[in-house]
């Protein structure tokens, strides 16, 4: 939604300038520069620029202005569209999971994790989202943080996304950085209302569901020794975690976890063939852990590449991810 709001933010200034330009005109003041008018075309506010000129009908007659406009609002939606596709296009990437600790009456169960949903857009209501959610029949849905953004919160987005996800199946929820840097009163009254829907906080606790251990780790205890989180379990019970970040996975190995579900790293913001995601929310480049299925001795972690967007606003091939983890049989 970053993108969103800048694309709308430049072109109402743009517009405005235009009409602000063409009023000094008028009253013979001294007018806005012709070189930044043309500048705030070239940073995204073309199509404001274009309409600013027809509407006060303001530099017209002059050849840099009727040329170069409109190859700007080409270049425009030339851009925007490819932009909108690569951050809007929602794919499922689907793993398979085996494991001997996989009963055969469990065996094809399937868990479908969001992740990193940082407050975008998928229809009104979610409903893009959560129709494409509903197509991979999850037996449980595992949110592993970040449906909120710090710098661009807007609750209802991330209410209206649990609500439609509770009526297709059970929902457990972890919280992730961003969700940390919101707790107050306003955040509290968030999960009560997550509560109400029938949303399972898991933050650092654990249940047993449909024949294995569900945990989640909360974002202030990664690092910790999370071995009591998991502490009930024999060896022989299939054990998933749920964690917002990649990076600790020594952690939740020898803790005793087999399934790793996490996120964070938003596949690395723009994925280069051959090289990799090329840069992770905490800044650093060409992070090792951005997307996929890793393997560390008998634990397996899944990173999902998320949903939205925090810091920097767009994708380039890498289109926002639904996980679609089907547990096997061995």
């Amino acid at each position: 939604m970053i993108l969103v709001y800048y694309l709308i933010i430049i072109n109402l200034t743009a517009f405005l300038l235009y009409g602000l330009d063409k009023s000094f005109a008028v009253k013979h003041k001294r007018r806005i520069p012709e070189a930044t008018l043309i500048a705030v075309a070239c940073i995204g506010g073309a199509p404001g620029a274009l309409l600013g000129m027809l509407i006060f009908h303001h530099k017209t007659k002059k050849k840099k202005f009727r040329i170069t406009i409109p190859i700007l609002v080409g270049v425009f939606l030339l851009l925007n569209g490819f932009f909108l596709y690569q951050n809007y296009r929602l794919v499922v990437t689907e793993y398979e999971y085996r494991s001997p600790k996989v009963s055969s009456s469990m065996d094809g169960y399937v868990i479908v994790q969001i992740s990193d949903l940082h407050n975008q857009w998928f229809g009104f209501g979610e409903k893009v989202l959560l129709s494409k959610i509903r197509e991979c029949k999850p037996d449980l849905i595992v949110v592993t943080g970040d449906v909120l953004d710090s710098g661009h919160t807007r609750y209802s987005f991330a209410e209206d996304f649990f609500r439609g996800a509770v009526e297709i199946a059970p929902v457990y929820y972890i919280t992730g950085n961003h969700e940390e840097w919101l707790r107050g009163e306003r955040f509290d009254s968030f999960l009560e209302e997550l509560g109400s829907m029938g949303v399972n906080l898991l933050d650092d606790k654990a249940v047993r569901v449909d024949g294995f251990l569900l945990a989640g780790v909360a974002e202030t205890s990664l690092g910790n020794d999370i071995s009591g989180l998991l502490a009930g379990t024999d060896g022989e019970e299939l054990v998933v975690l749920l964690a917002h970040e990649p990076g600790y996975h020594e952690s939740y190995r020898s803790a005793g976890a087999d399934l790793v579900l996490t996120g964070h790293v938003h596949g690395g913001q723009i994925i280069i063939p051959g090289k990799g995601g090329l840069i992770s929310p905490d800044m650093e480049f060409f992070p090792e852990l951005y997307e996929g299925m890793h393997t560390y001795g008998d634990m397996t972690m899944i990173i999902s590449r998320g949903l939205g967007n925090s810091v920097i606003p767009v994708r380039i091939n890498n289109y926002p991810e639904i996980v679609r983890v089907v547990l096997r049989a061995e």
